[in-house]
């Protein structure tokens, strides 16, 4: 297995290395140079596995040997110790023919930690083995920044760097992230939003030779091992619902704001996975819903919303779906991103956008419907939803057709968001791992939206040894 730049100029790079560049030297995104293809009756196999068993086998697919199969395995039963279910991410179901999948069982209580603690350990691994400094750097709109520390606080030769949009994250993200006291981890709050972060990160990635001086790693969805690890749980998803019920194909309704989570259901779609629609729930900032129903992929003004998670315009992963939307072409990418660098937006011909309706469906949520959904489903099913996946559920009931079977990504606990369950006059419990975070003291360093403010920071913090 090689993986290629969406751009055409990073070509043949393997597993290891793709997790070490991150982003493509030429600015694009890595992606597998051919997808592997699960065949019907390896499929059939496949619905016995328990999670860490399934992880490991369409893992397997991307690694191609590059590591140790028993080391492999080992990676993934360390990654998935941490969660409080045994199933890992169990299916529940609500309503007939409606499930979620619960994503927040992890030690952050985010969709995230399914992926980066994983990644957390993969990272130590390669390092320990390899001998490559890690120093991570990243951005978030809120989970992902919780999660990218758990999985790497402590852990030797490692560092980490977070960079998150001050006051636009909830107060639990933010303790999570902010009361950590470890010498390997940085958190920088910037005067600005998440998509200042993520500019800002990929700036920096961009300049090779600060790149290389301070070996620079991304734990962002730019980094492939991150959507890899989260088209698992699609396949776990799909066995859970279908085996022993005579489902053939089974909805997935994912909120989504930086496309990863849903470019991970489409790569499992391109595995093999019998997947029928892929149904993309934004909230008011919808630039996702209005390509997939104009189009045209332009930025609008940044809504701070109930689900701020989602709060993003400008979404890193889109350029994976681009590159096969145009058939692999790394040429029409490029000129796609030079037009969207130039005019600020991107539009796709008639042909091309018959085919994004095959692939997706959406529907943008407003804060009202987000917090009628939650109260719906509370009063209706006992089943308390973060705003999140309230988005979610509330794009299945406009894009699901009746008999249809649907499973809904729960991406959080609610708790991480007691700010918009209470406007729903809900008092919910907290888990005793969050309580007890707002007694502690926080850590964070308050700054501008400035790459050479945050460079100069860089060179400091991931110049001495630990």
């Amino acid at each position: 297995m090689k993986f290629v730049s969406t751009r055409g100029n990073t070509k043949n790079i393997g597993f290891i290395d793709a997790v070490l560049m991150g982003l493509a030297n030429d600015g694009g995104l890595l992606v597998p140079e051919k997808i592997p293809q699960i065949p019907a009756d390896k499929l059939k196999a496949m619905e016995q596995f328990t999670y860490q068993e399934l992880a490991y086998e369409i893992i397997s697919y991307y690694v191609d040997g590059e590591i140790p199969d028993n080391d492999l395995k080992n990676l993934i039963e360390k990654s998935y110790s941490t969660f409080r279910d045994p199933e890992v991410t169990p299916v529940k179901k609500v309503r007939d023919n409606m499930y979620v999948l619960e994503l927040f069982h992890g030690p952050t209580f985010a969709f995230k930690d399914v992926a980066l603690q994983f990644l957390g350990n993969l990272y130590a691994y390669i390092s320990k083995t390899t001998g490559e400094t890690i120093n991570i750097l990243g951005a978030t709109s809120g989970d992902t920044g919780a999660s990218a520390i758990e999985g790497v606080r402590g852990k030797e030769g490692i560092r980490i760097c977070i960079l998150h949009p001050d006051g636009k994250v909830s107060k639990v993200q933010e303790l999570q992230m902010t009361t950590v006291y470890d010498k390997n981890v940085l958190n920088l709050a910037i005067r600005g939003t998440f998509d200042d972060g993520q500019r800002i990160i990929k700036e920096i990635f961009a300049d090779l030779g600060f790149k290389d001086q301070y070996h620079l790693r991304a734990i962002n969805s730019i980094n492939f091992a991150r959507i890899l690890a989260q088209t698992v749980y699609y396949f776990y998803a799909y066995f859970q619902v279908a085996k022993g019920r005579g489902v053939k194909k089974v909805n997935f309704s994912v909120p989504t704001g930086n496309f990863g989570d849903i470019f991970a259901g489409y790569l499992a779609k391109r595995m093999g996975l019998p997947v029928d629609k892929l149904i993309v729930a934004t909230n008011e900032n919808n630039i996702l819903e209005t390509f997939i129903q104009d189009g045209v992929y332009k930025p609008g003004e940044f809504l701070s919303t109930y689900s701020p998670s989602m709060d993003i315009q400008v979404a890193s992963n889109f350029e994976r779906y681009l590159y096969y939307l145009v058939d692999e072409n790394p040429n029409e990418v490029s000129a796609f991103m030079i037009q969207f660098k130039s005019e600020g937006k991107i539009v796709v011909g008639a042909e091309q956008l018959r085919q994004v309706k095959a692939d997706f469906v959406a529907h943008g949520v407003i804060g009202k419907e987000c917090l009628q959904t939650i109260s719906k489903y509370y009063a209706e099913t006992n089943y308390l939803l973060d705003p999140h996946t309230a988005c979610g559920v509330a794009a299945y009931e406009t894009c699901n057709k009746d008999g249809e079977v649907c499973v809904t990504l729960a991406t959080a606990h609610p708790a991480k968001f007691n700010e918009s369950i209470e406007l729903c006059d809900i008092e919910q419990s907290f888990p005793e791992e969050i309580s007890q975070l707002f007694d502690k003291p926080q850590y964070k360093e308050i700054i501008d939206a400035d790459k050479d403010e945050i460079a100069c920071l860089l060179k400091s913090f991931f110049s001495p040894s630990i």
